[in-house]
């Protein structure tokens, strides 16, 4: 059937929903608005009030309920409207829901699922337009993902629930527009392993969430050139799938790497030192990486757009590499 990537996610929640008693969906606006971005829409009169909860806007608050929740045996699913509102419970995610585990010597696992809007490109100015995965792949305790398909926004969200520890689901909000084809019967689906979206020879193109389909356009464009680039997409950031993009590299002996976080400090950095650790030899090339200028983002489309990594620059980054 014919879907977008939101409804994709909504099937999602609403999957999750039926499936285990013990899942509740809660945050700003997510039932009788239907969510900021209409996730939600149509839950609150399905699941009612008890297990679709508008909250206050306190991100600490809610986060934290969240995880009480979780060490009391329920599978709480929190939204955080944008992913810049999440700096206001990063004590509640990085110092109790990644740590209390390890602090309890094993006692408490906190199975908690935290889903958050993340990207630029709408027009949402420096406020509302963070690319933060970085900041969360960091920390050790929590597992990291960006579903840049519709099969794993279908898909992602139930593997996640069921994962002991906490899961933080980053959904780029370019997406949720996007539309295509998913299967009636899509399912659960993989959090360990990086997918190859395009096969290729000459060099890899390695992106994850809103960097895919710019990632894909610009092997699509290279191949005016003779250039045949593999396309991966990490789908998890925390653990890295080192392996899948390493053997990736072995093969093509190039790679790019796709990240809309700004340079410093990035995960396209982890993934370049990943790949020159475990895959120096096998390089013709250094290790390129597209990035967002290091500015906060600009209001003005155009200034917005200059910003962040494109498809010229994917390809223009490709063809420096040579071969």
């Amino acid at each position: 059937m014919t879907t977008t990537y939101r409804e994709a996610m909504r099937a999602a929640l609403r999957d999750a929903l039926v499936r285990d008693d013990r899942v509740f969906l809660m945050g700003e606006d997510v039932g009788r608005y239907g969510g900021c971005f209409a996730v939600s829409l149509g839950l609150l009169d399905e699941f009612g009030p008890e297990r679709v909860r508008d909250t206050p806007l306190s991100e600490s608050g809610f986060v934290g309920a969240g995880i009480g929740a979780a060490l009391g045996g329920m599978r709480p699913i929190v939204e955080v409207m944008t992913v810049n509102f999440s700096m206001l419970a990063l004590d509640q995610i990085v110092n109790n829901a990644a740590t209390l585990l390890h602090m309890s010597g094993g006692q408490f696992n906190v199975p908690v699922v935290i889903r958050m809007t993340t990207g630029a490109g709408r027009q949402l100015a420096a406020q509302h337009s963070h690319s933060l995965e970085a900041w969360y792949a960091h920390v050790p305790g929590i597992r990291v993902v960006a579903p840049a398909t519709l099969d794993d926004a279908r898909g992602m969200l139930w593997t996640a629930v069921c994962d002991p520890d906490p899961v933080i689901v980053f959904e780029h909000g370019s997406l949720y527009n996007t539309s295509g084809e998913l299967a009636d019967d899509a399912g659960p689906t993989d959090l360990d392993r990086a997918a190859i979206r395009r096969p290729g020879t000459d060099l890899t193109l390695i992106a994850y969430g809103g960097t895919l389909g710019k990632a894909l356009d610009a092997a699509e464009a290279l191949t005016a050139d003779g250039i045949d680039a593999e396309v991966v997409d990490l789908r998890t950031l925390r653990p890295l799938d080192t392996a899948t993009f390493v053997e990736s590299v072995t093969r093509t002996h190039r790679a790019v790497v796709v990240d809309e976080g700004w340079r410093t400090g990035s995960l396209s950095a982890e993934i370049s030192a990943q790949i020159t650790e475990n895959a120096f030899y096998d390089l013709d090339a250094p290790v390129a990486r597209v990035c967002s200028v290091e500015v906060p983002m600009p209001y003005a489309r155009h200034l917005e757009e200059a910003a962040l990594p494109q498809v010229p620059d994917i390809v223009a980054a490709a063809k420096e590499l040579g071969g």
